[in-house]
């Protein structure tokens, strides 16, 4: 039996039950009798367990096929993280029994998982450094700390959209959307590199790194092209080309990429906008009139209270005691190190306000957005753009 396919396949599953899962959620906050509610709920949740399930499979046929641990690179640590986040979410879903978080939670972790298909999915060796019992342990319980601070920003999130007053313009709403649009870029990156992808689309130029001619390879229209590069195959000659602080080899593709995504995450923004012929929170706040606020605001804390620990667990302390192992050093102050440190001081921070200085409501909210941004400044551009220790992932 070819497992690496078997897991490939059951990857493809749990995506698309997730899906189906997150139109039956849909289906609570637009029906208006409860009991066709309560039932949609209830499919929407077992449908939610079954690709859960599904994606346990991914995670042990991969192992088979693999023979460690599947959280080794971007692609495994990434879908792992989204099947953390549907694990937060079913634990939140059977202590307060709220739909709409389905509705909200299972979205963002379908986009974790699609994002996590733009990375190489090859099953390959692990480096020496990497083949230690420490790697299960901190990756894992990292990455399940990360997913149920997350869904403080799930909670956080519907609580903004449910409560923001969206008859005028304010502070609140500018944030609320610019929020709003930072997801549709997520997507507009998912969309447009899958489609080039399957276009097989590719551009070389030839460019001076490091006083050496390199060929820098695209594989999307160079809107920014590397700097003194010259196009030595067929495509798009770049509109301009990226400052010299760019230099390195992959600095202008992934600069080249961020550009894509911006303006295609401003294509889907304002097509909503257009078709809504509003803000996109006045036109989903409605539909979260029977969201208990006062209950929603709980789960936001409920879940940093849970995550905080894991995540200090995961991220830091075993962590740290895995570094004394490898580098004997247990700090050094790399990149990854930086952010997990920035990230245990944000959630601590959010604590102390929450309970000391009475921050609920409105303030504890936008701060589960902005501990959610630092989780994924953390996976995405300390692991894609910032260079260290962890930069093999």
């Amino acid at each position: 039996m070819d497992f690496s396919t078997v897991s490939s396949n059951l990857l493809y599953a749990a995506f698309i039950i997730y899906l189906v899962a997150t139109f039956f959620f849909g289906g609570t906050i637009r029906d208006k009798k409860r009991k066709k509610a309560g039932i949609a709920g209830k499919i929407g949740i077992t449908l939610t367990i079954i690709g859960f399930l599904t994606q346990i499979g991914y995670f042990i046929t991969r192992w088979i096929a693999s023979g460690h641990a599947p959280v080794s690179n971007l692609f495994e640590f990434t879908t792992f993280f989204g099947m953390m986040l549907v694990l937060a979410f079913i634990v939140m879903y059977f202590i307060y029994r709220i739909n709409v978080l389905g509705l909200f939670a299972l979205p963002i972790a379908l986009l974790i998982i699609a994002f996590a298909s733009m990375f190489p999915s090859e099953i390959s060796p692990l480096v020496p450094s990497l083949q230690s019992h420490w790697l299960y342990i901190h990756v894992t319980t990292a990455s399940l700390g990360q997913a149920v601070l997350s869904v403080s920003f799930v909670a956080g999130l519907i609580f903004l959209i449910r409560q923001i007053d969206q008859g005028q313009k304010s502070k609140h709403t500018f944030w609320l959307e610019f929020v709003i649009y930072m997801l549709a870029t997520a997507l507009a990156f998912i969309i447009i590199s899958s489609s080039f992808n399957a276009m097989n689309y590719q551009v070389t130029f030839e460019a001076p790194i490091q006083e050496q001619p390199t060929e820098v390879t695209y594989k999307m229209p160079a809107i920014a092209g590397p700097t003194d590069g010259k196009l030595i195959t067929e495509g798009m000659s770049p509109l301009f080309e990226v400052p010299q602080w760019m230099r390195g080899q992959d600095a202008a593709i992934k600069f080249n990429t961020m550009i894509w995504s911006f303006l295609g995450g401003l294509v889907l923004y304002w097509l909503a906008r257009l078709i809504l012929r509003k803000r996109i929170g006045a036109a989903i706040q409605p539909l979260l009139r029977k969201a208990n606020p006062e209950l929603v605001d709980e789960i936001s804390y409920r879940a940093v209270a849970i995550g905080f620990p894991i995540f200090t667990l995961g991220a830091l302390i075993f962590a740290m005691i895995w570094a004394q192992q490898a580098w004997d050093r247990f700090w050094g102050w790399d990149p990854k190190e930086v952010w997990a440190l920035i990230t245990f001081f944000f959630y601590a921070a959010y604590l102390h306000l929450r309970l000391s200085r009475g921050w609920q409501g409105t303030k504890s909210a936008w701060l589960a957005v902005g501990g959610f941004a630092i989780i994924m400044f953390n996976l995405l551009a300390v692991n894609l753009i910032i260079s260290g220790l962890h930069s093999y992932a």
